[in-house]
């Protein structure tokens, strides 16, 4: 129903920036929200941010806040995220998500993720 293709993240030195975006495929009138996850190593999936398809609304992880930035530019079905002042703990693999309505139930679609690296 919903296909997420990313694109950027890389290496980059502390105190750096990249960003990276995420364009949905498929139907995408059924999503309500897109965003980013990630996973670093041993430790567990989380929210970065996420940007509301309808009024833009978005909400970013505390660790994250100030630094990284979410938003589209003209079309709905692409999103991007900015991070600035990149930390080495930002080092994680950084997924899209997709969540919508299908049938009245709530879905959820990934992307295949992309690396990003912050050396010290």
């Amino acid at each position: 129903q919903v296909q997420l293709a990313e694109s950027g993240g890389g290496l980059v030195q502390a105190g750096g920036s990249l960003s990276v975006s995420c364009t949905a495929s498929g139907i995408i009138s059924i999503i309500n929200t897109m965003g980013w996850y990630r996973q670093a190593p041993g430790k567990q999936r989380e929210l970065v941010a996420v940007i509301a398809s309808d009024t833009s609304r978005t909400n970013y992880a505390d660790s994250v806040k100030g630094r990284f930035t979410i938003y589209r530019l003209g079309a709905k079905n692409t999103v991007y995220l900015q991070m600035n002042n990149l930390q080495p703990e930002d080092t994680a693999v950084y997924l899209c998500n997709a969540m919508g309505t299908v049938a009245g139930d709530t879905r959820g679609w990934w992307g295949q993720g992309t690396q990003v690296t912050v050396s010290s």
